[in-house]
């Protein structure tokens, strides 16, 4: 006799439902997955039962947003990590990409297979390239039966083997770093350039706030989350150029993206952005509403000079051994692209990429001194992107 036993946590808040299952020995059949969970993210209730049958248990979840509730909450309280992640094909790759990013940048989570359940589209639409950069495989789970727990047996092997490489890679990077006394040199640069910097600026920074204020409702500074060096994630300060609830608006812009799909469609940027204030424009062509990331780089998530810290679905579509070389160097300020005053607004995303590990291959105190020289002509933008 087997049964199926929905449970939901005290909480009655919660927004997902736990799965158990009970099966009499006699009764259990040859490809139960004893002692494994899956992780469901989507509204393919048909997946999610076949899933419930076939795994001993696991979670379900309608969007990414309430998925890294959960997996915050699974880290916290240490309880088992779920063997697999399941991504319905209709969730946005822009809010699977933050995912990924997150689940690379957990220990608990690095390295467990992701795979897209084709199973509620007839035809998968999205691009291959971008597919291959976020999802270990792509199947229509209720049609593979016993090949999906082969196949995801198969590809936490690969992923373990991966990781490691990986994993020992960037640590001989970070320790020679580290290890390093220019490093030692840079920090002691960059807090003492820092702390000038916002004692110098802090009344200017006060009469911004106010201007922000009085222009629009909402919090003075914009905060999202970023990946900087060794693709660690910290807080990211600007002064906010936006109306409030900006984000939420991402969707009905994305006829004016930028970046066409061979670019990669998950990478976002609109010139003269609807959503940005007046007061706003004009912090951004200025590059006032950059002051804040002063704070950023006293608290050691950043430096005065270096690669741009990323948003998380962009870091997370450079995962490659070759571009991964850009997260060998300090998230900065300023850095090489930043200096290229006539053409950085329509370079392309490859271009800035190669810029990035160029001076991740190159960085020194001359040549970070050579880049600030260079940043106060390109301080004032032609774009409002």
């Amino acid at each position: 006799m087997e049964q199926i036993l929905p449970l939901t946590e005290t909480n009655p808040t919660a927004t997902y439902r736990r799965y158990s299952i009970f099966r009499e020995p006699d009764t259990a059949p040859v490809a139960q997955l004893h002692s494994r969970e899956f992780f469901y993210i989507g509204k393919n209730t048909r997946s999610i039962d076949y899933l419930v049958k076939l795994f001993d248990g696991g979670y379900a979840a309608e969007n990414v947003s309430k998925a890294l509730n959960i997996l915050r909450r699974i880290d916290q309280q240490e309880k088992t990590s779920p063997n697999v992640f399941i991504i319905d094909s209709n969730v946005d790759l822009t809010t699977v990409a933050e995912l990924c990013t997150y689940l690379k940048s957990t220990e608990k989570f690095r390295g467990i297979p992701m795979i897209m359940d084709k199973s509620g589209t007839t035809e998968t639409t999205c691009d291959a390239a971008i597919l291959m950069r976020l999802f270990d495989d792509v199947i229509d789970t209720r049609k593979a039966d016993t090949k999906l727990l082969q196949r995801i047996s198969f590809l936490e092997r690969v992923n373990s083997k991966k990781q490691q490489r990986t994993q020992e890679k960037m640590n001989l990077m970070l320790k020679l770093s580290q290890e390093s006394t220019v490093s030692a040199g840079r920090r002691l640069f960059d807090l003492v350039i820092a702390g000038l910097g916002i004692i110098i600026t802090l009344p200017v920074m006060i009469l911004i706030a106010f201007g922000i204020m009085a222009e629009s409702k909402g919090p003075v500074f914009y905060i999202s989350k970023r990946a900087g060096r060794g693709y660690r994630v910290f807080n990211f300060y600007k002064f906010r150029t936006m109306q409030f609830g900006a984000d939420t608006q991402v969707d009905s812009l994305k006829h004016l993206n930028e970046f066409d799909e061979a670019q990669g469609r998950v990478f976002f940027k609109v010139s003269d952005d609807p959503r940005a204030t007046k007061f706003g424009k004009f912090l951004r062509n200025t590059s006032l509403d950059e002051l804040p990331q002063l704070f950023n780089v006293i608290l050691g998530d950043m430096s005065i000079v270096g690669n741009r810290p990323l948003p998380l679905y962009e870091a997370s579509m450079l995962t490659t051994d070759e571009w991964s070389q850009r997260f060998m160097a300090p998230a900065g300020i300023t850095g090489l692209w930043q200096i290229r005053k006539k053409d950085r607004h329509c370079m392309s995303v490859e271009e800035r990429i190669k810029l990035d590990i160029a001076y991740s291959q190159k960085q020194n105190f001359l040549f970070d001194l050579w880049i600030i020289a260079h940043t106060p002509p390109a301080l004032i933008q032609k774009s409002n992107g």
